[in-house]
Parts: C-alpha cells; structure tokens; sequence
C-alpha cells in the first residue's frame, strides 16, 4: 500500500472504507460511498488513467509492460535493461498542457523513470525523470540528442513521488510532489501526446492525468488531501480523425491508374503535392508495379496507430521483384513498407516515418533500389536492413531523422550486407547517417552527401553485430576503405 501517498484514487479508497466496515456500518458506507464515486472532475480534463481497467489506452513501444497491484492497480516496466521502453497515449494534436502521473522506481540504479509530453515520436519528447543519480531531471529528447533544461535533488527516487509536466507554447516546466524542480524553454514540435518512459530501469506508473494550460500560462500546483475530489473516470482519446482530400476511386489492392513517372535526377526535389488520400486498414499486397499516382496513404483501423512498436505490419507488402512509385505515405505509416524479395521504390514520400520507413528482408542476393524520394520524423532508422543482399539509396532527401540506414544489429538470422549512398542531402540528424556490422563482412559505400544543419556527423558507424538479440558493440567510425568506404571529399557540410 502507499502510505506515503497524500491521497488515494476512489478504487483504493474504496477498498479502505468496505475492509475497515462491518455490517454495522453498512449504512454509513453506502452513503461514504455514494459521495466518493460521484465524479467531480473537470470536464475539461483531457485524460486520465488509473488502470483499474487495464492498459487498453495506451501503446507500447519495448520494454516489458504489464498491469498489476502494489495496493491497487498500476502500470509496471519490468525489463530493468531495455534501453528505451515507453508507452503513449492521447492525441497528436495536443499543444499547451499540464501531465501528471505517480511513479515509483523498482530499478533505478542504471537508469531513468519519468512521464513525457508533447511526443512526436517514440524519442522525440520532453519528460521528467527521476534518475539513478538522485534527482529530477527535466530534458528535452531528440533520438539521441539530450538536453538538460533543469534538475533538482530528489529525496529517495524509489519511493512514489508526483511527477509532473507542463508545457505551455516554449516553456517547459517540472514539478514533483508539487514542488516546481526545473523550467526552461524547449524547440521541439509544438504538439504530441504523452508518454511514460523508462531507460534501463524498472518503475511502476499511476493516476496519470492531463489537464489544458492557456500558451504562456502554468497549470496551479495539484495538492490532494484525504477530502479532495477523486481521479476522473478515465476516458480513451479518439484516434484523430483524417478529413482531407476525397479518396481516389480505387481498390487497395489494385493498380492506380498510371502517371508519368519524372526522372529522379536530384535530392532536392521539391515534396509533391498528394492528389487524393486513402486509408489503408490492412497491408496491401504488391507484385509487379504499382504507381500510386501521389495519392497519400494512411494507416487506419488495425494500422492506424502512430507508435513506434516493432510488431506492427507495414502498408505496402512487395513481393520480389516488385516496384513501387509515386506514392505519400502520411500519418500514421505503420511500419512503412516490407520488401520480401529484391523490389525498386521510385519517388516514394514518407511524411512522418513510423517505426521504419521500409524494411528490406530478402535473400543474399536480393537487390533494392531507392530512388527519389524523402523522409521525415525518423525518430530512429529510416531504412532497416533484416535480410541479405544489396541496397542503393540515390537521390533522396531525409530530414529530422536518427539514422539513414541500419544493418540489423542483432537479428536471429544474419547477413553479410551492402549499402549504397549517392546523392542524398540529410537535414537535421540526431544520430548517424549509416549503421554496419563489421564482424560480418558489411560495406558502405558512401558518395556525393550533404548534410545540413550540422557541422560533423558520424557518417559510417561499424558496429559488432550479433544474433542473439542483444543490443550490438559499437567499434568505431570514419572511413577505412574495408567496410566504411568514402572520402572526407564526399561529404560536404552546411
């Protein structure tokens, strides 16, 4: 039980009243009772969650997530060493906001614990942790990238404390156990959900609640006692709604009808205008060719979520062989696009990548070729290798992103693989540009890159690759014309 808790939710008080009554008493509970599950939350409440009714809300992303009771129900992160687990839940379009959620440390010797607001993606955020050093910390996450905006001691981060963010048009501000810790201001997207996040640590989660700031105001400091009004009836956020161009008249597995394909000839095309739009509720197949016509595809249904989960299935399919162009994916984009065989993408646009934008899984003598194109919001790889063979990436344009491109690192199955930069202007990286597994014989060859908004990068990144599904050794960067072959000359800095 949290005793040290300044107030329960009405499940828990709930549970106090009825084992603390006899039948002597009866009359007194039914009406102790009548007052303490009459809501008298504010309708203007955007959210709230005990878990009293399970996790149903929220989507997961690693780790190893799991309802379960310490005195009543709350949200658990058992897997102490995943390096980045977190859930999501609420709307993409949330701008000026106040999150709160309880939090306890199981694990907190490694790692962190905290709740995040305005996610755009799986590690784009701002969050306040409770750290293994002893304090708050509130920071602003861009894949990698990490700045502190402030921190403060916390006494014993084991214990549950009121974590709570508020984030009012650039200003940030943390509070814990309603004591302000930090504020500053922040430059990340101005909208997202909320999230809670671990990074090798485990915790327990509760009472999460989401209430509306006015831009350049900060929420009042939530006090509860033994008479405050109780935790909301939590209500699950409707997916937003897409309400834009009329659907294009065409069946989901069948072949638009075609348009001339331009010639990609430079990756700094300008992003097409989409013609129509389509939902998409299951994977749709591809073998032969399937121009798109720049019709924008999106998940909806079963792939309508926008998380950054790696069980999810893709939009397109194709089969070997197969070619795909002139298509937009927005979002949510799923898990992008599947190559099971060698497949070519001609003039493909994701708007917002979500867990990758393709992933190419064929055999060791598979050939894929991107060409045109571009990419957005890769909080993490753009382009994820799993199966052999070679891939050419040309004339592409990828912006605010954390790696182009990845050589499975630790899939059950490995490859010696191949990858082919040329031409591609990179705009705002988090992280890398290419990822490879030396031990295993992987290249890169790596020419004619721009890179904007940044002036060093680590261009070819060799890693120690594995299949037991560990996380890989990283070993060293640069060229060396074995694995990582390109000239400082190849890349220019903007």
């Amino acid at each position: 039980m949290r005793h040290a808790m300044p107030s329960a939710t009405p499940s828990r008080r709930r549970r106090r009243l009825v084992a603390g009554l006899g039948a002597a008493g009866a009359a007194g509970a039914v009406t102790a009772l009548v007052a303490i599950l009459v809501p008298s939350a504010s309708a203007s409440t955007l959210f709230s969650d005990d878990f009293e009714n399970g996790a149903g809300n929220w989507s997961k992303s690693g780790g190893a997530w799991s309802v379960v009771s310490d005195g009543s129900k709350v949200y658990q992160q058992a897997k102490a060493d995943s390096e980045l687990a977190r859930v999501f839940a609420g709307e993409v379009t949330w701008t000026d906001y106040s999150v709160e959620a309880k939090i306890k440390g199981l694990d907190l010797s490694k790692g962190l614990a905290g709740v995040a607001a305005r996610a755009s993606g799986s590690s784009t955020m701002y969050r306040l942790a409770l750290t293994s050093a002893g304090k708050a910390e509130l920071q602003s996450v861009k894949g990698s990238a990490i700045t502190v905006l402030g921190s403060a001691a916390v006494s014993d981060p084991a214990a549950w404390h009121t974590v709570r963010v508020d984030v009012s048009g650039s200003s940030v501000s943390g509070f814990v156990d309603g004591a302000k810790v930090a504020s500053g201001t922040g430059s990340l997207t101005g909208t997202g959900r909320i999230g809670l996040v671990t990074s090798f640590a485990s915790a327990e989660f509760d009472d999460v609640a989401v209430n509306p700031l006015s831009a350049g105001t900060t929420s009042p400091t939530a006090t509860k006692s033994a008479t405050a009004s109780p935790t909301p009836t939590k209500t699950a956020s409707p997916a937003p709604t897409k309400t834009a161009s009329p659907t294009p008249t065409k069946s989901a597995g069948a072949t638009p009808t075609a348009t001339a394909t331009p010639a990609p000839t430079s990756a700094s095309t300008a992003w097409p205008k989409a013609t129509g739009e389509k939902a998409v509720t299951a994977t749709i197949p591809v073998s032969g060719t399937l121009d798109g016509g720049n019709v924008r595809y999106f998940g909806s249904g079963a792939l309508g979520s926008d998380s950054q989960d790696e069980s999810q299935d893709p939009i397109f399919k194709l089969a070997d062989g197969a070619v795909l162009k002139n298509v937009i994916l927005g979002a949510p984009a799923a898990d992008g696009i599947h190559c099971s065989g060698s497949c070519t993408l001609i003039n493909v646009w994701w708007e917002n990548v979500g867990e990758d934008a393709a992933t190419f899984k064929g055999g060791t003598s598979a050939a894929y070729t991107v060409d045109g194109g571009g990419a957005k919001g890769a909080d993490d790889k753009v382009f994820q290798h799993n199966g052999g063979g070679t891939l050419t990436i040309k004339n592409f344009q990828v912006e605010d992103f954390g790696k182009l491109y990845r050589s499975c690192g630790n899939c059950s199955t490995q490859h010696k693989r191949a990858v082919i930069v040329q031409n591609v202007v990179a705009t705002a990286p988090a992280g890398s540009l290419v990822g490879i597994n030396s031990n295993f014989g992987d290249t890169a060859k790596i020419s004619g890159v721009t890179v904007i908004g940044k002036k060093s990068l680590d261009i070819c990144v060799k890693f120690t690759g594995n299949s037991s599904g560990k996380e890989p050794t990283k070993i060293g960067t640069g060229p060396d014309g074995v694995n990582c072959i390109y000239n400082e000359s190849d890349i220019t800095f903007k």
